[in-house]
């Protein structure tokens, strides 16, 4: 018996021949596209003309249609997302009601269009009390959205259960895109928009309306750039803002606004009263009280918030000497005090294709969109004019044959079909005739019905004429728009400008010495390695204690905010802050409990970091290259390894390169004089060979120039010339000459280690 295929299979419940064979990777791509475009077009991105997405749509619709006008009263917020959800939006309660906030924070959007009554939320990031609690009505704004909706503005497609209709989109009688920004992520695109001013927004409007193909750079004398719900200082460079405008893409830096605020006795403290956008208050505070423990900002000593409904945050410096703008640029870096405001202007235009758009293409869709609202506005009014026409045309032509018509309703059989034939009436006029009431048939009605005739009559031909004139309808556009630029004017509380713009100062700013008091010191650093530091430059040290059996050996004059470099026989180079060198009272401290230099190593100079100067180092087997000082600073307490040495070898000099002669003696007292070109620049290694020695090793190197000549330094400080030094002249590597009569006997250029490399 032939199988029924008709009948259920059993393993799947479907009937044999509805299986479909189709390859997951078409499945899936379909499947995801499908989702894709719903998330992009239904959920993520703003329409370009009225600046909404599709829930905040529903949600201002459902809003006019409970009539909760700005006149009106206030109405449940659970009553308002329950019509929104039932009718128009298909999806859960709480993200309908987080959109409707949004759309009511002072804080998020510029030009609130919605007035919540209750508890909103706040700019501590607190959210919103439970519906039932709040209510809510349309502001101004937002009630302008939806103008003109009942007059055919828009066109309305059927609700996700075809019981209702709603709009496309609204007619946006105010620029919302710009002036309340948007902000959503899609599938593979997003959208970023902060708020503007709607006065600025409505003087670039015009400006195109007079000029359509306007450069960027001119609607920028009118829309200055973001301005934002929470206000904050613009630092973005206008040529930076300019391509982001141009582009559609970029990004803002914003700075919080502060004030120093005088508390006696030549003490201050920073006020901070606005910061930057979509910037929570409390997480702020507690980043700063975070960077406070950490000390990442050490200017910083204390902060307090003490906000009411204004915001006033307290920043409480550790010293009075700090400078305020240098400890604000410090908070820059490390907090939220200053953030970026992201412009992606990716929308969908009027074909509800998703695109980036410049600032001329998005102001010049909202004009575009108010165009049509206008022509299908004033074509609607030309039907309405003309169906009353019609009617008034007929009451005139009744009133004309009063009796005659009074005789046909009398005594005619079929009156309406009479009337027709008898005055060639249309089936409307000789209905709304019978329909006249007989209190109507005065001569008073008749006067006011030529009146109204003429006054339909006039508004007809103004409307034709609007209609079928370009010039007018932009025009009456611009009318619109300079009403709108009135309303929301820069002289009025709410239309005033709340984000500034300033460049941000030109502060080379380093964390580590920013806060330090800057003093002059000298640091003393004895043969045994014990450092400190005394308060002054100190030329004369012959009055120096040291422990027993030390002595001298190396000083540097510099100032706190220095930073000490300590080079070793290890061919380590140490780094040290001034400020945290103990001070000169006693002996100071072991320079081994503050770096880790192993205890058959020793120091073998000192001096004060200069980044733009370059330096020779020599091992005591004679090799040696050159090193650019700013490769040399060690971050770490176990110093910077630079230069090479193995087995009994030693660094063992450290000098500045000074000169373009390069002289180098050997414990042999051979003195070798070269260019110091010969030596290559290293950041690291063991160097070429310097001199060549059979038996000893390097004593000592010197740089000088030609024109000075070569020279050494005696016991007593003395300066010593070398004449005829050109003979000692070489190529690098060789042996040298013995030392001329009369160098100095400890066989060294200069014996006093207080002088910087």
């Amino acid at each position: 018996m032939p199988k029924d295929t008709t009948t259920p299979d059993t393993a799947n419940g479907l009937p044999e021949d509805n299986v479909i064979e189709e390859h997951i990777d078409n499945a899936l791509s379909t499947r995801y596209l499908a989702y894709a475009l719903s998330t992009i077009t239904q959920r993520a991105l703003p329409d370009v003309r009225d600046g909404l997405k599709p829930v905040h749509r529903r949600i201002l619709y459902a809003m006019r249609q409970l009539k909760l006008n700005p006149e009106g009263a206030h109405k449940k917020c659970a009553r308002i997302v329950g019509d929104v959800m039932g009718q128009y939006h298909p999806h859960g309660d709480q993200s309908i009601y987080d959109a409707l906030v949004k759309l009511s924070q002072s804080f998020s959007a510029r030009y609130p269009l919605v007035d919540g009554q209750g508890n909103f939320g706040n700019i501590d990031g607190d959210s919103a009390a439970a519906m039932r609690y709040t209510e809510a009505k349309m502001t101004p704004a937002g009630l302008a959205l939806l103008e003109g909706l009942d007059e055919d503005a828009v066109d309305f497609i059927k609700t996700y259960n075809e019981e209702d209709e709603e709009p496309i989109v609204l007619p946006a009688g105010f620029p919302n895109l710009l002036a309340n920004g948007s902000q959503g992520i899609a599938v593979g695109m997003a959208t970023s928009i902060p708020p503007h001013n709607v006065a600025e927004i409505c003087g670039a409007a015009l400006h195109l309306i007079k000029s359509p193909k306007a450069r960027i750079e001119t609607l920028m004398d009118h829309v200055l750039g973001p301005d934002l719900p929470t206000g904050g200082v613009i630092v973005e460079p206008k040529e930076s803002m300019l391509e982001a405008y141009a582009t559609g893409r970029g990004s803002f830096k914003v700075r919080a606004r502060w004030h120093v605020e005088d508390t006696g006795r030549g003490t201050y403290q920073i006020i901070v009263t606005e910061v930057p956008y979509q910037v929570q208050k409390s997480r702020l505070i507690e980043k700063l009280a975070e960077i406070i423990e950490t000390k990442k900002a050490p200017g910083l000593e204390d902060i307090r918030d003490e906000s009411a409904e204004d915001i006033r945050i307290v920043l409480e410096p550790k010293s009075k000497n700090i400078d305020a703008a240098l400890l604000m640029e410090s908070l820059f870096k490390v907090s939220e005090l200053e953030s970026r405001v992201s412009l992606n202007m990716n929308v969908l235009d009027a074909t509800r294709i998703p695109r980036v758009m410049n600032l001329r293409e998005v102001i010049q869709s909202w004009l575009d969109h108010r165009r049509e609202v206008l022509l299908r506005r004033s074509n609607q009014r030309l039907g309405k004019i003309a169906d009353r026409m019609e009617v008034l045309d007929g009451f005139m032509i009744a009133f004309l044959n009063l009796d005659e018509v009074i005789r046909i309703i009398r005594y005619e059989d079929k009156p309406k079909a009479e009337l027709i034939r008898a005055f060639k009436l249309t089936e409307r006029q000789a209905e709304a005739i019978l329909n006249m009431r007989l209190r109507s048939l005065n001569k008073l009605q008749e006067i006011e019905i030529k009146s109204e005739f003429d006054k339909l009559a006039a508004e007809k031909a103004e409307l034709e004429s609007l209609v079928t004139t370009e010039k007018k309808q932009w025009d009456m556009i611009a009318a619109q728009v300079r009403d709108i630029r009135d309303t929301y004017s820069l002289k009025t509380e709410q239309g005033a400008r709340r984000t500034t713009f300033d460049l941000a100062p030109d502060i080379d700013l380093d964390l580590a010495t920013a806060f330090i008091t800057k003093e002059p010191i000298t640091v003393v650093l004895s043969e045994k390695g014990w450092i400190r530091s005394l308060k002054g430059k100190t030329e004369d040290l012959s009055g120096l204690k040291f422990k027993d059996g030390d002595s001298l050996g190396f000083a540097v004059n510099a100032e706190t905010t220095d930073k000490i470099i300590i080079f070793a026989s290890n061919g380590k180079f140490y780094t040290l802050g001034a400020d945290k060198l103990p001070g000169g009272r006693g002996n100071g401290e072991p320079i081994r409990l503050m770096v880790d230099l192993e205890n058959d190593h020793v120091p073998v100079g000192m001096f004060v970091h200069d980044p733009k100067r370059q330096l020779i180092l020599a091992s005591s087997e004679g090799y040696g290259f050159r090193v650019n000082e700013e490769d040399i600073i060690a971050s770490t307490r176990g110093g910077r390894k630079t230069l090479n040495v193995k087995g009994n070898a030693e660094a063992v000099r450290c000098i500045q390169a000074s000169g373009e002669k390069l002289a180098v003696i050997g414990e042999n007292r051979k003195i070798l004089v070269f260019n110091v070109e010969e030596l290559p620049e290293m950041a690291r290694g063991k160097g070429v060979r310097l001199q060549k020695y059979k038996d000893g090793a390097l004593a000592d190197i010197l740089t000088f120039s030609a024109e000075e000549g070569l020279y050494f330094i005696d016991s007593a400080g003395r300066r010593n010339e070398v004449a005829d030094w050109n003979l000692l002249e070489g190529k690098r590597a060789q042996a040298g000459r013995m030392a001329p009569r009369g160098f100095s006997r400890l066989g060294k250029f200069s014996p006093d280690k207080r002088l910087d490399p």
